[in-house]
C-alpha cells in the first residue's frame, strides 16, 4: 500500500515498498520544508512545471542519486542540459515505469525557468497521474480550476487527490472545493498554502467546506504522510 509523505508547499514523497518517487522537489529556501534534499533517495522525480518553487532541487538529486526526472519535453531537456538523467514526456501520455505509470494531463498556468539571461519557456505545466502499488493518485500541479477535471476524473477514478489552495497564483479554497466534486477522489489533500504571504490561507477552512461530501479530507502537516 503505497503512502504519501507531506515535505512542504508542493512537494511529496510517495513510498511503495523499498521505492519512493519525489514530486516537485522544492526543499532547499522553502521555509515550511520536512527535510533537506540530501534527505531524499528517489528512484524517480516528477516534475509538474518549470517554476523555482517546483523544479527545485530536481537537478541536484538527480545528479546525486541517480533518479530519472520525468517531465514534459522542454523541461526535461532543459534538466538534461544540465546533466540530470531524463525521461521526457507530452500532455496527454502516458508511460510505464518499473515503479509505477506517468500520465500527464492539462494544467492552467505557466511554467519558465528563470536565468540570469531572463525567463525561459519552460514547456506545459501539467497535472500529474501516477499509478504505483495498485492506487492512483492525482497531483493537479499550479492550476486554476478547469471543467476538464471531472473528465480527468472519469478516466483516471483518483484513489487521492492532491490539489492547491493557496489562490493568487493558483485556485483558492472554493474553486478547490468545485474541483474536487468534480473529479470525486476516494481522498483529497491541499497543497501549495502559506508557504509565502500571498498564499496565506486556513487549509482548515478548506476541510470544513468538503465536510459535506463523500471524500475524505486530509490536511497535512510537512512531514506528516497519508496511506493512500
Amino acid at each position: 500500500m503505497p503512502t504519501v509523505k507531506f515535505l512542504g508547499h508542493s512537494c511529496f514523497l510517495v513510498t511503495n515498498g523499498d521505492q519512493s518517487v519525489l514530486i516537485d522537489p522544492f526543499l532547499t529556501g522553502n521555509p515550511k520544508a520536512a527535510c533537506t534534499a540530501e534527505d531524499v533517495n528517489p528512484v524517480a522525480i516528477l516534475l509538474s512545471h518549470a517554476h523555482g518553487d517546483h523544479l527545485g532541487d530536481a537537478i541536484a538529486i538527480s545528479e546525486r542519486t541517480g533518479a530519472q526526472i520525468v517531465a514534459v519535453f522542454e523541461l526535461a531537456m532543459y534538466c538534461s542540459g544540465q546533466g540530470a538523467n531524463v525521461h521526457p514526456m507530452g500532455i496527454g501520455g502516458q508511460h510505464s515505469f518499473d515503479w509505477g505509470t506517468v500520465k500527464f494531463v492539462q494544467a492552467f498556468h505557466s511554467s519558465s525557468i528563470q536565468t540570469d539571461d531572463g525567463f525561459l519557456y519552460g514547456g506545459m505545466p501539467a497535472g500529474i497521474v501516477l499509478t504505483i502499488g495498485g492506487k492512483t493518485i492525482y497531483h493537479a500541479g499550479d492550476t486554476g480550476l478547469f471543467s476538464d477535471m471531472q473528465l480527468i476524473g472519469r478516466r483516471h477514478s483518483p484513489d487521492l487527490a492532491i490539489l492547491p489552495i493557496g489562490d493568487n497564483f493558483t485556485m483558492g479554497i472554493d474553486d478547490a472545493v468545485e474541483a474536487t466534486i468534480m473529479i470525486q477522489p476516494k481522498k483529497v489533500v491541499p497543497m501549495h498554502f502559506g508557504t509565502f504571504p500571498p498564499i496565506e490561507v486556513d487549509p482548515n477552512e478548506f476541510k470544513q467546506k468538503m465536510a459535506d461530501q463523500a471524500v475524505e479530507c486530509h490536511v497535512l502537516e510537512p512531514g506528516q504522510s497519508l496511506e493512500v
